[in-house]
């Protein structure tokens, strides 16, 4: 039997599981006779950033779901009984079964709970930043399309390129969303997929070292999102409306009901803005976009030991393209969407107390489409393609001793159709036996198998990772890759500091989008000179070693070294400013830099972070993937060596942003962000450049260097809690992006790289209600 078909029986085997990457906490409160106490109780872990209120039942019951392994302080509080304040570890997926006994209060008391001891993770080996609740809540407001995304680009080795394409450590379409436990791993930047709406979010990880066998085909960076709402009895709620300027007005509604074992949540957003993407020019011509959204998420227990879960989503973003001046001149008008429709299954079954087995499983449906009118210069563009998803994957994880095993599989089987044309209407912009005229038609079906076995092991106060991962990819090429994992960790008590190192190697598959018309022997008639070449899946050793550090029992300082060794780099080509791009290669990549982050979780009424990041990316020649044409496949041929930045080499960030609590219903916040500039790769001359762009943008380029020039943003919030009571908490919000107006470019390249803006100064405000 071959290899993959051997993958394949596999996954199917073990598909009564799958993925478990958090524990769950499972609380009971009895007074000293043993009678239930309906207490509240307070989960905080500051490490993860989770800070969450629960009311125990009449049984006295609590369930906290969906936890990230650390530390967390339980704190629980009854009139008429002394509080309580424990500390408690999540390192299973096993349910953890915790009991509180409260004691009947004395006549005078005074009890000081501190969450100092959860500020580091004395046990973990990746690099991991935790977004939780509060910061999703206070969140500066983002534009329709990416608020999902302006999260993740705060913390440390994130950057922007252009319509919020997020690059994790100089890593070009290399990110993997997993949301609800399913893997993701198409590009879902605004312009090529429509957004989750961050409400529905209730916390996020960001990884980009340490990854577990578990993860496979995008590394560059994981982003894991948990929508799932912690089960509360009878009917809640949460509504959501914002505006601001360029016309911009979202909203966003959901309901939750609640009854014995069962949870139903519904949830319904949409915006509507007339900046959608980065334009490449500052009058913003044709940028107007709306989204919607809508989610249904049933979960039901069906005992102890079993429960059952299914997400419905729909997700949709129409848009116009934005004009450059000789396009806007010329009447040109350019209209895009894309659709997302998904089914999420989940089913866990609790073997004992030490093994617990997951089966995860999605269909889905997504598809976009480009169209241009008779006007379009300097070319006619029509775009219509999907991807038909469907996906399984099953693990069992096992809890022995210091050991905490995990072993499992997943199937991806996928349908890609491709229609993509043109008609040019400028030839003087392309080579001369160009044709003018193009359609192309393709289908392929795309199939992937996995397995892995992981272990973590503590040993006082080390702490070892472990994994081994098996792929094989099935596109337009057949790989098979074997993919070690390790890390390590030591605690060093008496200064309270972690030290870390991982290695990762990874298999990252090539980018889905437009990849079949790259490929495609059609292409040939294009030009005299074309290079077409399949593109292979990417493999790279990424090392890292770092630390954490609390100071005072009240900050972190957290601090990495990295060094990434990428063969068959992936990069892209990008049709004008269209957003329709196609994946190429290079022979390698060597990445590498330094990132440190200081987080003020809560010192009294202060809280916030400041990170820098310092990387280098050097991409090396020749090129081994991907469709070039004429002058740029002349270049191509002849670049049999040398080295130039990768277009994602940003070589300084900065970030930052502090929150004061200026009474108990009214903060304020200040924060920035430094980019110190991508490269440039512009093969016109200045004054066509001119005449596209304007001069205010040409003087935002150092060309002489080869770059944009740095850019620099100053952002104020200020919030305050208009109700807040046992039944309901109404907060209004107003933020102020680039306070000094800086004009920041984010790209400026040639024909086929694109232009784009950051957005200038722009104010918004936010109402949100809960009950």
């Amino acid at each position: 039997m071959p290899l993959h078909s051997r993958l394949a029986a596999f996954s199917f085997a073990v598909t009564l599981f799958s993925q478990v990457n958090s524990g769950e906490l499972r609380i009971t409160v009895t007074d000293s006779a043993g009678l239930p106490v309906p207490a509240s109780v307070e989960l905080t872990s500051q490490v993860n950033q989770y800070r969450r209120n629960f009311e125990a039942d009449a049984e006295g019951h609590v369930s906290a779901r969906r936890l990230p392994f650390g530390l967390y302080r339980v704190a629980v509080s009854q009139p008429g009984f002394a509080p309580a304040s424990e500390l408690v570890e999540i390192r299973s997926a096993s349910p953890l079964e915790f009991k509180v006994v409260l004691g009947v209060a004395p006549v005078k008391t005074a009890v000081t709970v501190t969450n100092s001891e959860t500020l580091i993770d004395p046990h973990r080996t990746d690099t991991v930043n935790r977004i939780g609740g509060d910061a999703i809540e206070d969140r500066l407001t983002g534009q329709p399309g990416r608020s999902l995304s302006d999260l993740v680009v705060t913390q440390p080795g994130w950057v922007y390129e252009a319509n919020g394409i997020l690059h994790p450590r100089e890593s070009e379409y290399q990110v993997q969303y997993v949301v609800d436990g399913i893997p993701l791993t198409d590009n879902r930047s605004a312009a090529y997929a429509a957004d989750f709406d961050v409400d529905d979010v209730q916390e996020m990880s960001v990884m980009t070292a340490g990854y577990p066998a578990e993860y496979g085909r995008k590394l560059g960076g994981v982003i894991e999102v948990e929508t799932a709402r912690d089960p509360r009895q009878g009917f809640h709620g949460k509504a959501v409306a914002s505006g601001g300027s360029f016309d911009t007005a979202s909203g966003y509604v959901e309901g939750q009901y609640g009854w014995k074992s069962t949870t139903l949540t519904l949830s319904m957003a949409s915006a509507t803005t007339d900046r959608f993407l980065d334009p490449p020019v500052t009058q913003n011509f044709t940028n107007h976009g709306t989204t919607g959204d809508w989610m249904g998420h049933f979960e039901r227990d069906l005992g102890a030991h079993d429960r059952i879960s299914v997400i419905f989503r729909r997700e949709q973003s129409k848009f116009l393209v934005p004009n450059e001046i000789v396009q806007e001149a010329a009447g040109q008008r350019q209209d895009r969407n894309s659709y997302e429709t998904a089914l999420q299954l989940s089913y866990q079954h609790i073997f004992s107390s030490s093994v617990v087995g997951n089966l995860g499983a999605m269909a889905r449906d997504i598809t976009a489409s480009l169209w241009s009118n008779p006007l379009s210069t300097p070319m006619i563009a029509g775009q219509d393609r999907s991807y038909r998803e469907g996906y399984t994957k099953g693990a069992v994880s096992v809890h022995e001793g210091v050991n905490e095993f995990k072993f499992g599989a997943e199937g991806d089987f996928a349908s890609l159709r491709e229609a993509l044309n043109y008609q040019i209407t400028d030839p003087a912009l392309f080579d001369p036996n160009t044709p003018l005229a193009f359609n192309f038609l393709g289908r392929a079906q795309d199939r992937e198998q996995s397995v892995f076995a992981q272990d973590q092991v503590r040993l006082k106060n080390w702490t070892f990772s472990g994994g081994l991962r098996l792929d094989h990819y099935k596109l337009l090429v057949d790989e098979t890759a074997w993919s070690p994992r390790a890390g390590i960790a030591y605690h060093w008590t008496a200064p309270d500091i972690v030290f870390r190192a991982s290695y990762d190697r990874v298999f990252q598959t090539p980018a889905f989008e437009n990849l079949l018309v790259s490929s495609s022997a059609q292409v040939l008639s294009l030009s005299d000179q074309v290079l077409r070449l399949p593109v292979q899946p990417s493999r790279g050793n990424f090392y890292e070693a770092g630390f954490a550090k609390s100071v005072f029992g009240k900050l972190r300082i957290d601090g990495n070294l990295y060094h990434r060794d990428v063969s068959n780099y992936a990069d892209d080509d990008l049709l004008l400013n269209t957003g329709v791009s196609f994946p190429i290669a290079f022979s390698r990549a060597v990445i590498y830099g330094a990132e440190v982050k200081l987080e003020i979780p809560r010192w009294g009424p202060f809280s916030g972070y400041i990170s820098y990041s310092n990387a280098r990316g050097d991409g090396y020649f020749p090129v081994t993937g991907g469709l070039f044409l004429g002058q740029d496949a002349a270049q191509a041929i002849s670049a049999s060596s040398g080295v130039f930045p990768v277009s994602q080499d940003q070589r300084n960030t900065v970030r930052a942003r502090f929150r004061y609590q200026v009474t108990s219903r009214i903060w304020a916040a200040v924060g920035g962000t430094y980019d110190s500039g991508l490269p440039v790769d512009f093969d016109g001359t200045y004054q066509q450049a001119a005449a596209e762009y304007g001069q205010n943008i040409l003087n935002r380029v150092n060309f002489s260097d080869g770059r944009a020039r740095p850019g620099f943003t100053v952002n104020a919030s200020a919030g305050v809690t208009l109700i807040q009571n046992d039944h309901a908490k109404v907060l209004f919000q107003v933020d102020i992006r680039n306070l000094t107006n800086q004009l920041n470019v984010i790209d400026f390249a040639g024909l086929f790289s694109g232009t784009a803006l950051a957005a200038p100064r722009s104010a918004s405000a936010r109402l949100q209600a809960s009950f």
